[in-house]
């Protein structure tokens, strides 16, 4: 189940965010905000994008006691979010408080939450360094049940991990970042192209730089749209 790109809309002001989703609009499948924006312009930015008639990943990445999260969320989903990112590690109690708020703050319309395994800025040695003693690989395996037991609707893994979240949590939506063509890796350490993330089972591509950083990027996101509709799952 493809579902296409969310383009992540990492730019400086809300006015450009909006004026790049509007640009791509017809090649992707929703719109991604992360912490600079939701920092700044602030969860308002959720609603005016979502008047484009695309939905709006909340990229959150809540982490706190589960009172806090369980707020936050319900917030971001009275402005609309479809989907919103809590990370695993801040246990079960606390991805079943966002799943909570997130529904009530939504109501009837979809929602779900996504649990953060393993950022993909980091490598086995940078986990090391934090004195977590496992490979990615590992983490993100144990961190998927979690996710799955909480009620969260998927996970954000590396696309090298892709197969194991499909392995071990078959059911939760699979979304992920590190997605670079022409080999462009700038600072994410673990990163894939279009179309080797959908052979492993990719269901959403979350693609920044390599669109909004594009000369044009309106084209850059047509070109990936392709590049996805000619790849399938292995089996």
């Amino acid at each position: 189940m493809v579902m296409g790109v969310i383009v992540a809309l990492d730019l400086p002001s809300a006015e450009d965010a909006v004026a790049m989703a509007e640009d791509v609009a017809d090649h992707v499948a929703g719109f991604k905000i992360g912490l600079g924006l939701l920092h700044g312009p602030g969860p308002l930015l959720i609603s005016a994008l979502v008047a484009l008639g695309k939905p709006v990943f909340a990229d959150a990445k809540l982490h706190d006691i589960p009172s806090q999260v369980e707020a936050a969320a319900r917030r971001l989903g009275e402005h609309g979010a479809r989907w919103v990112t809590a990370h695993v590690g801040g246990g079960q109690d606390m991805l079943e408080a966002a799943v909570r708020g997130l529904q009530a703050g939504a109501g009837a319309a979809p929602s779900g939450i996504l649990g953060v395994t393993v950022l993909t800025s980091l490598d086995e040695a940078s986990l090391a360094r934090v004195g977590i003693n496992r490979t990615p690989g590992k983490l993100v395996s144990r961190m998927a049940k979690v996710a799955d037991a909480s009620g969260c609707e998927g996970v954000v893994s590396s696309p090298k991990e892709l197969t194991i979240v499909a392995d071990v949590a078959p059911s939760l939506l699979r979304v992920t970042p590190g997605i670079r063509p022409v080999d462009r890796a700038d600072d994410q350490a673990r990163t894939m192209t279009p179309a080797e993330a959908v052979e492993r089972g990719a269901d959403l591509l979350v693609v920044g730089r390599p669109i909004t950083a594009a000369a044009d990027p309106r084209e850059a996101a047509a070109g990936i749209a392709r590049e996805i509709e000619g790849a399938r799952p292995l089996d």
